[in-house]
Order: C-alpha cells, then sequence, then structure tokens
C-alpha cells in the first residue's frame, strides 16, 4: 500500500539515518518550502536558503547532503535541491527531499496547494456539467440559466464552493437541472409540488430548491417572488399576513380577533375601507408587537381596538401588494421592522408597494433611542434607507442592530394614541 506521506517515495529506502534528532532542521525547512511552493517532491526548482545551527553534531549530520565550503554556525547557505536530491539517492532510489521532509515532520507537504487544485479540478467538473447540461434545456429555461453566465453566477453566489462542500455535487447539480428542465414556458404555472416526481416536498427547504432558484437568476429575493418568477406556485394556505383590526370588504370577524389571511384570499384582495378619514394602521414585522398591542387593548378592555398588520419575517410580493392595495382604499399606513439589513430591504419593498406609507419609528433618532452597547457588522449602502439619509450614518457608525422589540413600549403607546410618533433629533 503506497505511503500516506509521500505516496511511495520512501519505498525500499533506509530513512532512518536521514530521520535522526540532528537533521530535524534540514527537514523543518524543507517542508517549509514545500508548503510555500504547493511541490511535495522538492526534487528541482530554485535553491532552498536555510540557516546552519550552531551545534556541531546537527552540522556534521548534514554534512554529507549539502556540498560545498563547510557549513558555519549560523550562516546562511542555499542548498541545491537537484544536489540534494541525488545525495537521497543511496539511501532509497524514489527518495526526494519532500519525502523525506515529510516523514521527518509526520505529515503531508502542500496540504493546501494539493486542496486547491483537486478544487479547482471539481470546480472545472461542475463548469463542464453546467455547459453540457444547459445546451439540452427548453428554450424558455436556457434562456433563464444562461450557460454563458451561469457558472460565474453560482461562483459569486458562493455555490460553487457550496456544491464542492455537498456529499455528492454532481448529483445535487444534476437534480437542480432536472428540477429546471420542468419549469414551465411563459404564459403557463405549475404547482411546485409537481417539479419533482414523487416527492412533493423535495422543494420545501434545504440545498436543492436554494439551487434551483439560483441557477436560474431568482435567487436574493422572497422564496414565493423568486418562485413566482419562474412560473411555479407555491402553497397558497401557509403564510401571508396577521391581521386585527381591519378586514376584507364582507368579512364578519369579531371586534378585537386576531386573523391570518394566506397568500390565497391576498391574491384578490379588497379591503373594507376605513370608517373615517385619517384613520392609520400600523405594519409591523414581529409578531411580538401585534400580540403585545392585542393584550394590552383586552387587558384595558378598551373601546378602541389597534389596527395592525404583522408581515412575520421578510413580506413576499403578495404581501407587499395587498397592504399597498389598502393604502388604495383610503386607509393611512405606518409601516416599520427591525434596523438591520434585512428590515431595511423589507422597508424598501413595503414603501415601494405603498408608496404613500410612511415609516413609523424608523428614523435615526429612533436608531439612537434603543441603541444598545455592543459590536457586530451591519453591511449598508448609503442607499439603504431612503426615507431617512441621517439613518445610515448612524447605523454605521453603532454598527449593531436595533429590533422592534427594543422600541416596544414607544410603538405600543402609539398604537394606542392612533397615530404614528417619532424620536427628534
Amino acid at each position: 500500500m503506497s505511503c500516506a506521506l509521500c505516496e511511495g517515495a520512501c519505498d525500499g529506502a533506509d530513512l532512518a539515518p536521514l530521520l535522526s534528532p540532528e537533521l530535524a532542521w534540514l527537514w523543518k525547512a524543507m517542508a517549509a518550502v514545500a508548503d510555500r511552493r504547493g511541490d511535495e517532491s522538492l526534487t528541482s526548482g530554485p535553491a532552498v536558503t536555510v540557516t546552519v545551527p550552531a551545534e556541531p553534531v546537527q552540522r556534521a549530520a548534514a554534512a554529507g547532503l549539502i556540498d560545498g565550503r563547510p557549513l558555519e554556525p549560523g550562516q546562511s547557505r542555499r542548498v541545491s535541491l537537484e544536489r540534494l536530491t541525488t545525495a537521497l539517492a543511496t539511501r532509497g532510489p524514489r527518495l526526494t527531499p519532500g519525502a523525506v521532509a515529510a516523514h521527518a515532520c509526520n505529515r503531508r507537504l502542500a496540504a493546501s496547494a494539493r486542496r486547491r487544485t483537486q478544487q479547482a479540478v471539481a470546480a472545472d467538473r461542475i463548469r463542464a456539467q453546467l455547459e453540457s447540461a444547459a445546451a439540452d434545456l427548453p428554450g424558455h429555461v436556457r434562456d433563464l440559466v444562461g450557460p454563458e453566465t451561469v457558472f460565474t453566477r453560482l461562483r459569486t453566489l458562493g455555490w460553487v464552493t457550496r456544491l464542492l462542500n455537498a456529499p455528492d455535487p454532481a448529483e445535487l447539480l444534476s437534480q437542480a437541472l432536472h428540477v429546471a428542465a420542468r419549469l414551465p414556458p411563459p404564459g403557463r404555472r405549475i404547482d411546485r409540488r409537481l417539479l419533482v416526481s414523487g416527492n412533493p416536498h423535495a422543494l420545501d427547504t434545504g440545498a436543492l430548491p436554494a439551487l434551483v432558484l439560483a441557477l436560474t437568476g431568482s435567487s436574493g429575493t422572497p422564496v414565493r417572488s423568486g418562485w413566482a418568477r419562474l412560473g411555479v406556485d407555491c402553497d397558497d394556505l401557509l403564510g401571508g399576513l396577521i391581521i386585527t383590526g381591519v378586514t376584507p370588504r364582507g368579512w364578519r370577524v369579531p371586534p378585537g380577533a386576531t386573523f391570518t389571511l394566506p397568500p390565497r384570499e391576498l391574491a384578490h384582495i379588497d379591503w373594507e375601507p376605513a370608517e373615517t378619514t385619517g384613520t392609520w394602521v400600523f405594519v409591523t414585522e414581529n409578531p411580538s408587537v401585534l400580540a403585545a398591542a392585542s393584550t394590552q387593548a383586552l387587558n384595558r378592555d378598551s373601546l378602541v381596538r389597534p389596527r395592525v398588520i404583522c408581515t412575520a419575517g421578510t413580506p413576499s410580493q403578495r404581501e407587499c401588494e395587498a397592504i399597498g392595495a389598502l393604502a388604495d382604499t383610503g386607509w393611512n399606513i405606518a409601516v416599520r421592522a427591525d434596523f438591520d439589513q434585512a428590515g431595511l430591504a423589507h422597508m424598501r419593498a413595503l414603501l415601494a408597494a405603498a408608496p404613500s406609507a410612511v415609516a413609523w419609528r424608523m428614523g435615526a433618532a429612533d436608531y439612537l433611542a434603543a441603541v444598545p452597547e455592543g459590536t457586530d457588522v451591519l453591511h449598508l449602502q448609503g442607499s439603504d434607507a431612503p426615507w431617512d439619509g441621517h439613518l445610515v450614518p448612524v447605523m454605521r457608525k453603532h454598527s449593531v442592530p436595533v429590533y422592534e422589540e427594543d422600541l416596544l413600549p414607544a410603538l405600543l403607546a402609539d398604537i394606542t394614541a392612533g397615530a404614528p410618533g417619532s424620536c427628534a433629533l
């Protein structure tokens, strides 16, 4: 069986004299060069510069391996790899400086370079698989995948690395391409549960659905929106908006009740209009805000019930459109989210769908009123909060997220008062 340290270069060799403690300094120097150069054998190439040790026994041990004038303590000496290889041949016909160094250090050399080479080869296999499979995809899918650019896209999104770390990269990529091949042509739609034959839940979560969206250029948006772009319908009974205080037209809901409108109901929503002009509806990201508002109203037996909509995280395109439709019906809309990257993106999506809505306690002063001590990393662009030009610089300075729960007393006060407030700078 081939040696795990040097792949058999030590076969038939007499290594014992070479692995004496007195020669360890030489082989450690060779190992460091092998790692740096990515060359396991070190049989050729530029000479290796070593520092001669002070101990006479160490210099004497190397005398037969490093030719030329006698070794002097502390001097820098250039060692010819070709000549060192020739000297080692007397101990074993296949011995190399790298092989002896690997045994002296008891490890395989140049591991990082070897790993990079292996990854490059594997990445080339992924590229070849993509190019080959893309040619057989239906035309409308091939336009999405883009055989000329899909590998670059996957690498930019980090998917080449993720594939290389998968148990079976080729199989995962093959499955994703098979799903992509079943995407409907423009004008037609398909239920996501039908895309993988025999397994209706294959695309619920995990690497496979994420890879399909990345392949087709549909990642980076809410998952439902990404699938919708591809003509794929997700389960329209789960998710949606959690609501209290406003209802669809014609619905009868007990006063103060909290209910969920699933995506199916949101698709063609028709809201009851506000009873009076200027009535506010508060849109929040976290269910804890809605729950606290409802509980407070019940505990106080208030005649004025809160009007709150919760997106329970990042809203889908359909949810944003439903909130936009509420604004079109005549309600005043106040929207907010967490002070972090996702929350600001959430805000931009809602304000785009409902241009008349206002940012609710989402200014720089609101952030400063609740910002905690600590360190984090917030990667923000200057345009991430167009509703307040001061907010991004302040968030960058502190680089700490602030969550809606941190502002809960002020939010509850606004909901109770029926109008959004804000801290002043």
